[in-house]
Protein backbone atom coordinates (compact mmCIF):
# COMPACT_ATOMS: atom_id res chain seq x y z
CA UNK A 1 0.00 0.00 0.00
CA UNK A 2 1.08 3.61 -0.40
CA UNK A 3 2.29 5.00 2.89
CA UNK A 4 -0.14 7.30 4.68
CA UNK A 5 1.39 10.56 5.81
CA UNK A 6 0.67 9.96 9.48
CA UNK A 7 2.63 10.09 12.71
CA UNK A 8 0.48 7.25 14.02
CA UNK A 9 0.72 3.54 13.25
CA UNK A 10 -1.60 0.68 14.09
CA UNK A 11 0.09 -2.74 13.96
CA UNK A 12 -1.89 -5.99 13.90
CA UNK A 13 -0.08 -9.15 15.00
CA UNK A 14 -1.53 -12.26 13.38
CA UNK A 15 -0.64 -15.56 11.73
CA UNK A 16 -1.28 -16.83 8.23
CA UNK A 17 -4.17 -19.33 8.58
CA UNK A 18 -2.41 -22.52 7.47
CA UNK A 19 -4.21 -25.67 8.69
CA UNK A 20 -2.33 -27.48 11.43
CA UNK A 21 -0.09 -24.49 12.25
CA UNK A 22 -2.50 -22.02 13.78
CA UNK A 23 -4.81 -22.08 16.80
CA UNK A 24 -3.32 -25.46 17.65
CA UNK A 25 -5.02 -25.59 21.07
CA UNK A 26 -8.37 -25.52 19.26
CA UNK A 27 -7.56 -28.30 16.79
CA UNK A 28 -8.97 -31.06 19.06
CA UNK A 29 -12.31 -29.22 19.01
CA UNK A 30 -12.40 -27.69 15.51
CA UNK A 31 -9.95 -29.77 13.52
CA UNK A 32 -6.95 -28.25 11.69
CA UNK A 33 -9.02 -26.61 8.95
CA UNK A 34 -11.64 -25.34 11.42
CA UNK A 35 -8.98 -23.83 13.69
CA UNK A 36 -7.28 -22.17 10.71
CA UNK A 37 -10.61 -20.81 9.50
CA UNK A 38 -11.25 -19.32 12.95
CA UNK A 39 -7.88 -17.56 12.81
CA UNK A 40 -8.80 -16.25 9.36
CA UNK A 41 -12.21 -14.98 10.50
CA UNK A 42 -10.89 -13.29 13.65
CA UNK A 43 -8.16 -11.45 11.76
CA UNK A 44 -10.64 -10.22 9.17
CA UNK A 45 -13.01 -9.26 12.00
CA UNK A 46 -10.45 -7.00 13.70
CA UNK A 47 -9.46 -5.36 10.41
CA UNK A 48 -13.10 -4.72 9.53
CA UNK A 49 -13.91 -3.33 12.98
CA UNK A 50 -10.94 -0.91 12.97
CA UNK A 51 -10.93 -0.04 9.26
CA UNK A 52 -13.23 2.97 9.53
CA UNK A 53 -11.04 4.62 12.14
CA UNK A 54 -7.85 3.87 10.20
CA UNK A 55 -9.34 5.42 7.07
CA UNK A 56 -10.91 8.47 8.74
CA UNK A 57 -7.81 9.35 10.75
CA UNK A 58 -5.44 8.35 7.93
CA UNK A 59 -3.51 6.03 10.23
CA UNK A 60 -0.60 4.05 8.86
CA UNK A 61 -1.64 0.40 9.27
CA UNK A 62 0.73 -2.54 9.20
CA UNK A 63 0.09 -6.28 9.57
CA UNK A 64 2.91 -8.29 11.15
CA UNK A 65 2.51 -11.97 10.37
CA UNK A 66 3.89 -15.40 11.20
CA UNK A 67 3.80 -18.15 8.57
CA UNK A 68 3.07 -17.55 4.93
CA UNK A 69 4.74 -14.68 3.07
CA UNK A 70 3.90 -11.20 1.80
CA UNK A 71 2.33 -12.57 -1.38
CA UNK A 72 0.02 -14.93 0.49
CA UNK A 73 -0.91 -12.19 2.99
CA UNK A 74 -1.76 -9.73 0.21
CA UNK A 75 -3.77 -12.39 -1.61
CA UNK A 76 -5.69 -13.01 1.61
CA UNK A 77 -6.24 -9.50 3.01
CA UNK A 78 -5.65 -7.30 -0.03
CA UNK A 79 -2.92 -5.04 -1.32
CA UNK A 80 -4.08 -1.95 0.58
CA UNK A 81 -2.24 -3.01 3.76
CA UNK A 82 1.48 -3.07 4.50
CA UNK A 83 2.83 -6.51 5.46
CA UNK A 84 5.96 -7.43 7.36
CA UNK A 85 7.14 -10.67 8.96
CA UNK A 86 7.20 -10.61 12.76
CA UNK A 87 10.75 -11.91 12.69
CA UNK A 88 12.41 -14.21 15.17
CA UNK A 89 12.39 -14.44 18.96
CA UNK A 90 9.65 -14.60 21.54
CA UNK A 91 6.56 -12.40 21.30
CA UNK A 92 8.20 -9.73 23.46
CA UNK A 93 11.24 -9.51 21.18
CA UNK A 94 8.99 -9.28 18.12
CA UNK A 95 6.84 -6.51 19.60
CA UNK A 96 9.93 -4.58 20.70
CA UNK A 97 11.27 -4.78 17.15
CA UNK A 98 7.97 -3.60 15.70
CA UNK A 99 7.93 -0.56 17.97
CA UNK A 100 11.60 0.19 17.35
CA UNK A 101 11.22 0.13 13.57
CA UNK A 102 8.10 2.31 13.70
CA UNK A 103 9.75 4.97 15.85
CA UNK A 104 12.88 4.93 13.67
CA UNK A 105 10.57 5.65 10.73
CA UNK A 106 9.32 8.80 12.46
CA UNK A 107 6.12 7.54 14.07
CA UNK A 108 5.08 9.36 17.25
CA UNK A 109 2.29 7.10 18.48
CA UNK A 110 2.25 3.35 17.86
CA UNK A 111 -0.36 0.80 18.94
CA UNK A 112 -0.08 -2.97 18.59
CA UNK A 113 -3.17 -5.19 18.80
CA UNK A 114 -3.57 -8.94 18.48
CA UNK A 115 -6.03 -10.84 16.31
CA UNK A 116 -7.06 -13.18 19.14
CA UNK A 117 -9.36 -10.67 20.83
CA UNK A 118 -12.60 -10.18 18.87
CA UNK A 119 -13.81 -7.45 21.25
CA UNK A 120 -11.37 -4.97 19.67
CA UNK A 121 -13.23 -2.33 17.66
CA UNK A 122 -12.98 1.23 16.42
CA UNK A 123 -13.61 2.71 19.88
CA UNK A 124 -10.83 0.54 21.33
CA UNK A 125 -8.11 1.81 19.04
CA UNK A 126 -9.42 5.37 18.97
CA UNK A 127 -9.22 5.51 22.77
CA UNK A 128 -5.69 4.10 22.71
CA UNK A 129 -4.38 6.74 20.32
CA UNK A 130 -6.21 9.56 22.12
CA UNK A 131 -4.82 8.43 25.47
CA UNK A 132 -1.28 8.49 24.09
CA UNK A 133 -1.62 12.27 23.98
CA UNK A 134 -1.03 12.26 27.76
CA UNK A 135 0.18 8.78 28.69
CA UNK A 136 3.46 7.04 27.83
CA UNK A 137 1.91 3.57 27.90
CA UNK A 138 -1.61 2.36 27.12
CA UNK A 139 -2.33 -1.26 27.96
CA UNK A 140 -5.42 -3.30 27.08
CA UNK A 141 -5.51 -6.14 29.62
CA UNK A 142 -6.83 -9.55 28.65
CA UNK A 143 -8.78 -11.44 31.26
CA UNK A 144 -6.26 -14.28 31.16
CA UNK A 145 -3.54 -12.00 32.59
CA UNK A 146 -1.89 -10.98 29.32
CA UNK A 147 -2.78 -8.04 27.13
CA UNK A 148 -4.47 -7.58 23.77
CA UNK A 149 -3.26 -4.03 23.11
CA UNK A 150 -0.17 -2.01 23.90
CA UNK A 151 0.51 1.57 22.83
CA UNK A 152 3.65 3.66 23.22
CA UNK A 153 4.85 7.10 22.18
CA UNK A 154 8.55 6.30 22.38
CA UNK A 155 10.74 3.22 22.32
CA UNK A 156 10.71 1.35 25.65
CA UNK A 157 12.51 -1.94 25.02
CA UNK A 158 12.76 -2.81 28.75
CA UNK A 159 8.98 -3.29 28.82
CA UNK A 160 9.50 -6.54 26.92
CA UNK A 161 12.39 -7.96 28.94
CA UNK A 162 12.35 -10.42 31.85
CA UNK A 163 8.73 -11.47 31.26
CA UNK A 164 7.39 -15.03 31.22
CA UNK A 165 5.28 -14.77 28.06
CA UNK A 166 2.15 -16.84 27.89
CA UNK A 167 1.57 -16.74 31.65
CA UNK A 168 -1.00 -14.92 33.78
CA UNK A 169 1.66 -12.53 35.10
CA UNK A 170 2.40 -10.75 31.81
CA UNK A 171 0.17 -7.72 32.34
CA UNK A 172 1.08 -7.17 35.98
CA UNK A 173 4.79 -7.60 35.26
CA UNK A 174 4.59 -5.09 32.39
CA UNK A 175 3.04 -2.47 34.67
CA UNK A 176 5.63 -3.17 37.36
CA UNK A 177 8.38 -2.46 34.81
CA UNK A 178 6.52 0.66 33.67
CA UNK A 179 6.51 1.93 37.27
CA UNK A 180 10.25 1.24 37.56
CA UNK A 181 10.81 3.25 34.37
CA UNK A 182 8.66 6.12 35.66
CA UNK A 183 6.18 5.84 32.79
CA UNK A 184 2.70 7.36 32.92
CA UNK A 185 0.41 4.44 32.15
CA UNK A 186 -3.27 3.67 31.84
CA UNK A 187 -5.12 0.37 31.50
CA UNK A 188 -8.26 0.40 29.37
CA UNK A 189 -11.11 -2.06 29.83
CA UNK A 190 -10.25 -5.79 29.91
CA UNK A 191 -11.37 -8.10 27.10
CA UNK A 192 -11.33 -11.83 26.46
CA UNK A 193 -8.90 -13.67 24.19
CA UNK A 194 -9.98 -16.72 22.19
CA UNK A 195 -7.40 -19.45 22.74
CA UNK A 196 -9.22 -22.41 24.29
CA UNK A 197 -12.36 -24.42 23.66
CA UNK A 198 -14.25 -22.57 26.40
CA UNK A 199 -13.49 -19.26 24.64
CA UNK A 200 -15.42 -20.09 21.47
CA UNK A 201 -18.55 -18.50 22.92
CA UNK A 202 -16.66 -15.20 23.18
CA UNK A 203 -16.01 -15.30 19.45
CA UNK A 204 -19.56 -16.28 18.58
CA UNK A 205 -21.01 -13.43 20.66
CA UNK A 206 -18.67 -10.81 19.22
CA UNK A 207 -19.10 -12.03 15.64
CA UNK A 208 -22.87 -11.69 16.01
CA UNK A 209 -22.68 -8.26 17.62
CA UNK A 210 -23.55 -5.33 15.40
CA UNK A 211 -21.39 -2.26 15.65
CA UNK A 212 -23.21 0.83 16.90
CA UNK A 213 -21.68 3.85 15.16
CA UNK A 214 -23.67 6.33 17.27
CA UNK A 215 -22.05 8.30 20.07
CA UNK A 216 -23.63 8.45 23.52
CA UNK A 217 -25.13 11.80 24.41
CA UNK A 218 -23.21 11.93 27.71
CA UNK A 219 -20.12 10.21 29.09
CA UNK A 220 -19.93 10.27 32.89
CA UNK A 221 -16.35 9.99 34.16
CA UNK A 222 -15.86 9.00 37.81
CA UNK A 223 -12.33 8.95 39.30
CA UNK A 224 -12.09 6.62 42.30
CA UNK A 225 -9.69 5.63 45.03
CA UNK A 226 -11.10 3.39 47.76
CA UNK A 227 -14.69 4.46 47.14
CA UNK A 228 -16.40 1.10 47.73
CA UNK A 229 -18.56 2.56 50.49
CA UNK A 230 -20.07 5.29 48.28
CA UNK A 231 -19.66 4.20 44.67
CA UNK A 232 -22.72 1.95 44.44
CA UNK A 233 -25.03 4.82 45.41
CA UNK A 234 -23.30 7.15 42.97
CA UNK A 235 -23.59 4.68 40.09
CA UNK A 236 -27.21 3.93 40.94
CA UNK A 237 -27.97 7.67 40.68
CA UNK A 238 -26.65 7.80 37.09
CA UNK A 239 -29.56 5.70 35.81
CA UNK A 240 -30.99 7.30 32.69
CA UNK A 241 -33.30 6.69 29.75
CA UNK A 242 -30.95 8.31 27.26
CA UNK A 243 -27.86 6.82 25.63
CA UNK A 244 -24.87 7.38 27.88
CA UNK A 245 -21.70 5.64 29.02
CA UNK A 246 -20.25 5.44 32.51
CA UNK A 247 -16.47 5.30 32.90
CA UNK A 248 -14.88 4.59 36.27
CA UNK A 249 -11.17 5.42 36.36
CA UNK A 250 -9.62 3.76 39.38
CA UNK A 251 -6.35 4.88 40.94
CA UNK A 252 -5.40 1.58 42.58
CA UNK A 253 -8.14 0.91 45.14
CA UNK A 254 -7.68 -1.86 47.70
CA UNK A 255 -11.18 -1.88 49.20
CA UNK A 256 -13.29 -3.52 46.50
CA UNK A 257 -14.06 -0.37 44.51
CA UNK A 258 -13.31 -2.06 41.20
CA UNK A 259 -15.59 -4.98 42.06
CA UNK A 260 -18.43 -2.52 42.70
CA UNK A 261 -17.76 -0.87 39.33
CA UNK A 262 -17.73 -4.22 37.54
CA UNK A 263 -21.02 -5.23 39.15
CA UNK A 264 -22.66 -2.23 37.46
CA UNK A 265 -21.21 -3.16 34.06
CA UNK A 266 -19.48 0.18 33.51
CA UNK A 267 -16.28 0.79 31.56
CA UNK A 268 -13.37 0.40 33.97
CA UNK A 269 -9.99 2.02 33.39
CA UNK A 270 -7.02 1.91 35.77
CA UNK A 271 -4.07 4.22 36.20
CA UNK A 272 -1.79 5.50 38.96
CA UNK A 273 -3.57 7.58 41.59
CA UNK A 274 -4.00 11.29 40.93
CA UNK A 275 -7.34 12.94 40.25
CA UNK A 276 -6.14 14.99 37.26
CA UNK A 277 -4.52 11.95 35.67
CA UNK A 278 -7.63 9.85 36.27
CA UNK A 279 -10.19 12.32 34.91
CA UNK A 280 -8.03 13.00 31.87
CA UNK A 281 -7.78 9.27 31.17
CA UNK A 282 -11.56 8.99 31.31
CA UNK A 283 -12.12 12.09 29.23
CA UNK A 284 -9.74 10.98 26.48
CA UNK A 285 -11.27 7.49 26.36
CA UNK A 286 -14.87 8.75 26.38
CA UNK A 287 -17.13 8.55 23.32
CA UNK A 288 -19.81 11.00 24.46
CA UNK A 289 -20.55 14.38 22.97
CA UNK A 290 -20.77 15.80 26.52
CA UNK A 291 -18.29 14.84 29.24
CA UNK A 292 -19.58 14.90 32.81
CA UNK A 293 -16.96 14.63 35.58
CA UNK A 294 -18.42 13.30 38.81
CA UNK A 295 -16.84 12.42 42.15
CA UNK A 296 -17.29 8.88 43.43
CA UNK A 297 -19.13 10.05 46.56
CA UNK A 298 -21.60 12.39 44.82
CA UNK A 299 -25.16 11.36 43.96
CA UNK A 300 -27.11 12.90 41.11
CA UNK A 301 -30.68 14.24 41.22
CA UNK A 302 -33.44 12.62 39.19
CA UNK A 303 -33.56 13.90 35.62
CA UNK A 304 -29.99 15.21 35.79
CA UNK A 305 -29.36 14.32 32.15
CA UNK A 306 -32.05 16.65 30.84
CA UNK A 307 -30.62 19.57 32.82
CA UNK A 308 -27.16 18.85 31.40
CA UNK A 309 -28.32 18.58 27.79
CA UNK A 310 -30.49 21.69 28.12
CA UNK A 311 -27.59 23.80 29.37
CA UNK A 312 -25.16 22.45 26.77
CA UNK A 313 -27.61 23.40 24.04
CA UNK A 314 -27.50 27.09 24.96
CA UNK A 315 -25.37 29.59 23.07
CA UNK A 316 -22.37 31.07 24.87
CA UNK A 317 -22.15 28.34 27.51
CA UNK A 318 -18.74 26.72 27.87
CA UNK A 319 -19.54 24.41 30.76
CA UNK A 320 -21.86 23.84 33.67
CA UNK A 321 -22.16 22.39 37.13
CA UNK A 322 -24.82 21.56 39.70
CA UNK A 323 -25.63 23.40 42.89
CA UNK A 324 -23.73 21.91 45.83
CA UNK A 325 -25.64 19.87 48.38
CA UNK A 326 -23.94 18.17 51.33
CA UNK A 327 -25.29 14.99 52.86
CA UNK A 328 -25.65 16.11 56.48
CA UNK A 329 -28.04 17.95 58.75
CA UNK A 330 -25.50 20.15 60.58
CA UNK A 331 -26.16 23.87 60.22
CA UNK A 332 -22.50 24.35 59.27
CA UNK A 333 -23.10 22.38 56.08
CA UNK A 334 -25.79 24.83 55.05
CA UNK A 335 -23.30 27.68 55.42
CA UNK A 336 -20.72 25.83 53.30
CA UNK A 337 -23.36 25.17 50.64
CA UNK A 338 -24.40 28.80 50.62
CA UNK A 339 -20.85 30.09 50.25
CA UNK A 340 -19.92 27.51 47.60
CA UNK A 341 -23.01 28.24 45.53
CA UNK A 342 -22.45 31.99 45.86
CA UNK A 343 -18.90 31.52 44.57
CA UNK A 344 -20.15 29.35 41.72
CA UNK A 345 -22.93 31.73 40.70
CA UNK A 346 -21.15 35.06 41.04
CA UNK A 347 -17.56 34.15 40.17
CA UNK A 348 -18.44 31.16 37.93
CA UNK A 349 -16.04 28.89 39.84
CA UNK A 350 -17.74 25.60 40.71
CA UNK A 351 -15.49 22.79 41.97
CA UNK A 352 -15.36 19.11 41.13
CA UNK A 353 -17.71 17.99 43.92
CA UNK A 354 -20.52 19.83 42.11
CA UNK A 355 -20.19 17.77 38.92
CA UNK A 356 -18.57 19.62 36.02
CA UNK A 357 -19.71 19.06 32.44
CA UNK A 358 -18.61 20.38 29.06
CA UNK A 359 -18.35 19.26 25.46
CA UNK A 360 -15.80 16.60 24.59
CA UNK A 361 -14.49 18.86 21.83
CA UNK A 362 -13.72 21.70 24.26
CA UNK A 363 -12.16 19.29 26.76
CA UNK A 364 -9.71 18.06 24.14
CA UNK A 365 -9.08 21.57 22.84
CA UNK A 366 -8.04 22.67 26.34
CA UNK A 367 -5.81 19.63 26.77
CA UNK A 368 -7.87 18.31 29.67
CA UNK A 369 -7.32 19.14 33.32
CA UNK A 370 -3.87 20.51 34.22
CA UNK A 371 -1.51 17.82 35.48
CA UNK A 372 -1.45 19.03 39.08
CA UNK A 373 -1.58 17.13 42.37
CA UNK A 374 -3.95 19.73 43.82
CA UNK A 375 -6.18 22.57 42.58
CA UNK A 376 -6.66 20.97 39.15
CA UNK A 377 -10.38 21.76 39.03
CA UNK A 378 -9.78 25.38 40.14
CA UNK A 379 -7.25 26.00 37.36
CA UNK A 380 -9.40 24.17 34.82
CA UNK A 381 -12.42 26.34 35.61
CA UNK A 382 -10.30 29.48 35.21
CA UNK A 383 -9.41 28.31 31.70
CA UNK A 384 -13.03 27.45 30.93
CA UNK A 385 -14.26 30.91 31.93
CA UNK A 386 -12.25 32.35 29.04
CA UNK A 387 -14.26 30.21 26.62
CA UNK A 388 -17.75 31.21 27.73
CA UNK A 389 -20.26 31.21 30.55
CA UNK A 390 -20.16 28.62 33.34
CA UNK A 391 -23.78 27.77 34.06
CA UNK A 392 -24.92 26.77 37.57
CA UNK A 393 -27.94 24.48 37.54
CA UNK A 394 -30.74 25.21 40.03
CA UNK A 395 -30.85 21.60 41.27
CA UNK A 396 -28.33 20.12 43.68
CA UNK A 397 -26.14 17.06 43.72
CA UNK A 398 -25.77 15.27 47.06
CA UNK A 399 -22.13 15.03 48.12
CA UNK A 400 -20.84 13.00 51.06
CA UNK A 401 -19.99 15.01 54.18
CA UNK A 402 -17.17 12.64 55.16
CA UNK A 403 -14.26 15.03 54.52
CA UNK A 404 -15.85 17.70 56.67
CA UNK A 405 -16.79 15.20 59.37
CA UNK A 406 -13.30 13.64 59.55
CA UNK A 407 -11.57 16.90 60.55
CA UNK A 408 -14.47 19.07 61.56
CA UNK A 409 -16.30 21.66 59.48
CA UNK A 410 -14.26 24.66 60.64
CA UNK A 411 -10.85 23.02 60.34
CA UNK A 412 -11.64 21.57 56.89
CA UNK A 413 -12.82 24.96 55.64
CA UNK A 414 -9.74 26.73 57.01
CA UNK A 415 -7.41 24.16 55.41
CA UNK A 416 -9.16 24.55 52.05
CA UNK A 417 -8.90 28.33 52.18
CA UNK A 418 -5.25 28.15 53.24
CA UNK A 419 -4.49 25.95 50.22
CA UNK A 420 -6.26 28.43 47.95
CA UNK A 421 -4.30 31.34 49.47
CA UNK A 422 -1.05 29.39 49.06
CA UNK A 423 -1.82 28.85 45.39
CA UNK A 424 -2.37 32.59 44.83
CA UNK A 425 0.88 33.32 46.68
CA UNK A 426 2.71 31.12 44.20
CA UNK A 427 3.53 28.17 46.46
CA UNK A 428 4.35 25.08 44.43
CA UNK A 429 1.25 22.83 44.15
CA UNK A 430 3.30 19.75 45.08
CA UNK A 431 4.35 21.44 48.32
CA UNK A 432 0.76 22.50 48.94
CA UNK A 433 -0.35 18.90 48.44
CA UNK A 434 2.20 17.67 51.00
CA UNK A 435 1.07 20.31 53.51
CA UNK A 436 -2.57 19.45 52.83
CA UNK A 437 -1.95 15.75 53.42
CA UNK A 438 0.09 16.43 56.56
CA UNK A 439 -2.63 18.68 58.00
CA UNK A 440 -5.19 15.86 57.60
CA UNK A 441 -2.91 13.25 59.17
CA UNK A 442 -2.30 15.39 62.27
CA UNK A 443 -5.93 15.27 63.26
Amino acid sequence: MSRVNSSERLILFTRYPEPGKTKTRLIPLLGPHGAANLQKQMTEHVIARTGGFVSDRRIDMEVRYEGGNQGLMAEWLGGHISYRSQGRGDIGTRMAQAFSQAFRQGKKQVVIVGSDCPGINEATVRSAFDLLAQFDLVLGPANDGGYYLIGLRQEESKLFEDIRWGTAEVGARTLAIANQLGLRWVEVEPLNDVDRAEDIEVWENEAARKEDPSHPAISIIIPTLNEAENLAATLASTESRIDLEIIVVDGGSSDGTTEVAKSFGVRLLTTAAGRARQVNAGGLAARGDVLFFLHGDTRLPRGYEWYVLDVMGKSGVAAGAFTLGIDGSDFGFRIIEMLANFRSRVFQMPYGDQGIFLSGELFRDLGGFPDMVLMEDFVFMKRLRKRGKIALLPVAVNTSARRWRSLGILKTTLINQAVLLGYFLGINPERLARLYKKSKLRD
